[in-house]
């Protein structure tokens, strides 16, 4: 469904798993920090309000939306993380740049999701403006960064069913 007719912070908070035993890696984009900073902030003020610890959560970041893909995979190989969400903003400029950046972020995060047991959440916004980006990191359109710790919560709630 389109995010114009979806705001990206409403769930049911009930259809949320109990999140106090979860470990999350937090992956965030330097670039266009404006944006990826408040995704960051409302992932955390999500995964928190959720009942995960603060010592559940690492937060690492990597210059840009590109290296999204090397810095999930890094965590899932160091660290103990039941989930990664990847963080990060494109927005189109005048060269094919855009095009390369989305492309390969989008198929490096969908790579470790086919071949990993640790799920990876694409919490890549991908805009044509930044007033577009802006709607979407806390603005009118909600918070893709509470979407994603919720997004998060729920697959690993779905590992972990899968596990029993």
């Amino acid at each position: 469904m389109a995010t114009a007719y979806h705001n990206l912070s409403d769930y049911d908070f009930n259809s949320v798993p109990n999140a106090e035993d979860m470990k999350f890696g937090i992956v965030v984009s330097e670039w266009n920090y404006n944006i990826t900073g408040a995704l960051l902030q409302g992932a955390l003020a999500t995964l928190k309000k959720h009942g995960v610890k603060d010592e559940n959560i690492l937060v690492k970041t990597v210059p840009g939306s590109f290296e999204l893909t090397f810095g999930a995979n890094q965590l899932i190989e160091y660290t103990e993380v039941d989930a990664v969400i990847a963080l990060g903003c494109v927005v189109r400029g005048d060269t094919p740049h855009f095009d390369y950046v989305c492309m390969g972020a989008t198929q490096g995060i969908s790579q470790l999701n086919a071949s990993g047991d640790v799920p990876v959440i694409y919490g890549l916004i991908t805009t044509n403006t930044m007033e577009q980006a802006e709607e979407r990191a806390g603005g009118k359109l909600g918070n893709k960064g509470d979407e994603s710790a919720i997004c998060a919560i729920k697959m690993v709630d779905f590992a972990w069913s899968l596990q029993k």
